[in-house]
C-alpha cells in the first residue's frame, strides 16, 4: 500500500510541476499579496497635518509642540488664532489642532479638535496625538494616568493584516488547488482508473493532498521570512507553534477543497466555489478587516464555522501576543474538528461515488 501511495503521490506531484499556471498560482500570487497588504495596503496614518492653539505658549507647550514635530506621524503648521481654527480645518490646512489650556503647565488640559471627514483617520489621528501628548507630561504623570500601547507600541497595519491575510491566502490558495484536481480527473475521464484501482479512497484523497501541502508549506516558510525579516513582524510565540498551527489550517484547506472538488462535476463550477463564494464569508466573517465583535447578533454565528476566524485569531495571539500553544487551545481544537468533519465527508462523497 505504502509503494502505490507513494506512485499517486508522485504522479500528482509530476502534474503540479509540468503545469506552470498552478505553480504561478500556488507560489507567486501568496508572496504578492503578502507583499501588498505588507507595504502598499496600510491603514497607518501619516504626515497629519496638525496645528496648535495656545494662548500662552509656555515651556511646557514648546516641549508638547517638540515632541508632534519628532513624530513621523505629523506634519507640524505652526500656531494658529482661537478665531482661525474652523477656517483651518474646514480648508484642509490643518487636520487637527491641539488646544492647549491657559494652565497647560499645572493641569496638563488640552482639547483636541478634528476634521470627521473622514472618521477612521480622525479616531487614528486623535489617538497618536494622545499617545504623544502624554509622553512626558508632568500633570499626567503627577495624577498617576500612563497610556502604554502593548504588543504593537508603534500600531503599524501590517502586524494585523499579515496573520489576516495568511487565513485568506491559505484557505483559498488550497481549497481551489485541491478542489481542481479531482475534478481534472473527471473531466479527462482518468477518473475510473482511480475508481478501479485497489487503492482505498481515503488513501486516494490523502494522495492528492500531500503535493499541495508541500508546496503550501514552502508558501508558509517564505511568508514568515517575510514577515520576520522584511516587515518587522515578531513571532513572539515560538516559530513552531505557529508552523505547528499552520500546518493544521493548511490540512483543513486541503480537505475543504478536496469536499469541493467531490461535489462540483467541473473545474468552472469548482473554481467559482472555491474563490468567489469563500471569499466573502473569509472577508466578512473572519475578523480580517474589522472585529467579530462588530458583526450583528443575526449573522455572528456565521463567523463560528468560518475556519479563517480562528487562524487569524490564533496567529495574532501566536505572533503578535507572544503566547503558547495553551493560550489558543480553543482555536487549535476548533480547527481540529472542522478538519475531522471535513476530511470525513470528503471519504464519504467520495465512497458514494465508488457505490
Amino acid at each position: 500500500m505504502q509503494i502505490k501511495m507513494s506512485s499517486f503521490i508522485r504522479k500528482e506531484m509530476l502534474h503540479i510541476l509540468r503545469d506552470r499556471r498552478t505553480l504561478l498560482v500556488v507560489l507567486v500570487i501568496p508572496l504578492m499579496l503578502i507583499m501588498l497588504f505588507g507595504f502598499t495596503v496600510s491603514t497607518d496614518v501619516n504626515n497629519i497635518k496638525v496645528m496648535a492653539c495656545a494662548p500662552h505658549r509656555s515651556y511646557a507647550v514648546a516641549e508638547a509642540v517638540n515632541r508632534m514635530t519628532a513624530s513621523r506621524y505629523f506634519e507640524y503648521k505652526g500656531f494658529v488664532d482661537a478665531g482661525d481654527i474652523d477656517q483651518s480645518l474646514r480648508t484642509g490646512k490643518a487636520a487637527a489642532v491641539v488646544v492647549f489650556a491657559d494652565d497647560y503647565d499645572v493641569s496638563g488640559k488640552y482639547q483636541l479638535l478634528l476634521d470627521g471627514a473622514d472618521v477612521n483617520t480622525a479616531r487614528t489621528s486623535q489617538a497618536y496625538l494622545q499617545s504623544v501628548l502624554s509622553t512626558g507630561n508632568v500633570a499626567v504623570k503627577q495624577s498617576g494616568i500612563q497610556t502604554h500601547m502593548l504588543f504593537n507600541p508603534q500600531m503599524k497595519s501590517s502586524f494585523n493584516f499579515v496573520p489576516g491575510i495568511m487565513g485568506m491566502i491559505f484557505l483559498l490558495i488550497c481549497a481551489m488547488m485541491t478542489s481542481i484536481s479531482i475534478v481534472k480527473e473527471k473531466e479527462t475521464g482518468t477518473m475510473e482508473v482511480l475508481l478501479v484501482s485497489p487503492v482505498k479512497p481515503i488513501y486516494i484523497i490523502v494522495s492528492k493532498m500531500i503535493p499541495y501541502l508541500l508546496l503550501s508549506f514552502i508558501d508558509l516558510v517564505i511568508i514568515l521570512v517575510l514577515a520576520y525579516f522584511v516587515l518587522d513582524i515578531p513571532l513572539a510565540g515560538g516559530v513552531g507553534n505557529v508552523v505547528l498551527v499552520s500546518v493544521l489550517y493548511l490540512v483543513l484547506a486541503l480537505a475543504l477543497g478536496m469536499m469541493v472538488s467531490n461535489v462540483v462535476e467541473s473545474q468552472v463550477a469548482a473554481l467559482l466555489i472555491s474563490a468567489m463564494v469563500m471569499i466573502m464569508p473569509v472577508i466578512f466573517f473572519s475578523g480580517l478587516l474589522f472585529p467579530t465583535e462588530n458583526i450583528p447578533w443575526a449573522l455572528r454565528w456565521i463567523s463560528y464555522v468560518v475556519p479563517p476566524r480562528w487562524y487569524i485569531d490564533a496567529m495574532r495571539k501566536l505572533m503578535i501576543e507572544g503566547v503558547d500553544l495553551k493560550g489558543v487551545l480553543l482555536e487549535v481544537g476548533v480547527l481540529l474538528a472542522e478538519t475531522v468533519v471535513l476530511m470525513t465527508a470528503a471519504v464519504k462523497k467520495f465512497n458514494d461515488r465508488l457505490e
